[in-house]
């Protein structure tokens, strides 16, 4: 009777066992924080808005991201790819809460809606490169001045410049080009615009929409609080540097925030 039992006890401890071993490859993480940044991409005015988000991440690479959204990750060696479905930005032409400006009364806002993202980097030796690609679908609403699908591509070289007991800090460097679609969406003046806002025409082209470099310091405290500052700068260029929304070419950003990991 004893030996009957045993090997399912054993079984059943084998199988608790092996749900904690996976339990515990489950990774967790929540931030908050804040941003200063511009109002839209463009503006010369500034908001201070929060930042709360967070992080699931499965031991067979499945993650959930509030930043991504629904993914796919996979690392090995010096080699990373990730894929994944989101949300893609949005911008009001009205002044709403910590999004928007009344600069851009007329020109209709541009809804958030579904973007389909990948990522890839390779790593030589402390030189990380990265490529980051995606892909916004088409509005429901087929407003050609706000709703087109487009689709963004985004370069980057980035490598530590400093690691010692004050925490970690990295440099990168970036470029961001964009399809026709995507610099009229969010760069280009049509007639029908100009004739409801303060902007004159303004046709663009697909090409380079920005240069850029961050800078990301990062300082755990222990291994589960951390706390992380990034100041990314872009210069805008092409069409997008040319249109009249466009106050400002150089767009800086401050983000700052606590980050706890379980």
């Amino acid at each position: 009777m004893l030996r009957s039992l045993s090997l399912p006890l054993t079984s059943c401890c084998v199988l608790l066992l092996s749900n904690s071993l996976h339990a515990e490859d489950w990774r967790y993480s929540v931030r908050a924080g804040a941003a200063s940044m511009p109002r839209y991409s463009g503006s010369e005015e500034r908001v201070v808005a929060p930042l709360l988000g967070a992080k699931i991440i499965s031991p067979y690479g499945v993650f959930l991201d509030t930043s991504k959204g629904l993914g796919w990750a996979f690392d090995e060696d010096d080699f990373g790819l990730r894929v994944y479905i989101g949300a893609s930005d949005g911008r009001k032409d009205r002044k709403s809460g910590f999004k928007g400006s009344d600069e851009l009364n007329g020109m209709g806002s541009i809804k958030s809606r579904p973007v389909l993202g990948v990522d890839g980097t390779y790593q030589m030796g402390p030189i990380v490169l990265e490529a980051s690609f995606e892909h916004a679908l088409e509005e429901d609403d087929d407003n050609r001045d706000t709703g087109s699908a487009w689709n963004r591509l985004k370069l980057s070289i980035s490598a530590p410049l400093y690691e010692g007991d004050h925490g970690k800090l990295m440099g990168s460097l970036n470029s961001q080009f964009g399809d026709s679609d995507y610099v009229r969406t969010w760069y280009g003046v049509s007639a029908a615009q100009a004739s409801r806002s303060q902007f004159r025409a303004h046709d663009t082209h697909g090409g380079l929409v920005s240069r850029g470099a961050d800078l990301t310091w990062s300082l755990p405290f222990n291994d589960q609080w951390s706390v992380s500052t990034v100041l990314a700068m872009q210069y805008l260029a092409g069409d997008a540097a040319d249109s009249p929304i466009v106050k400002r070419r150089m767009q800086a950003s401050l983000v700052g925030q606590v980050v706890y990991t379980f």
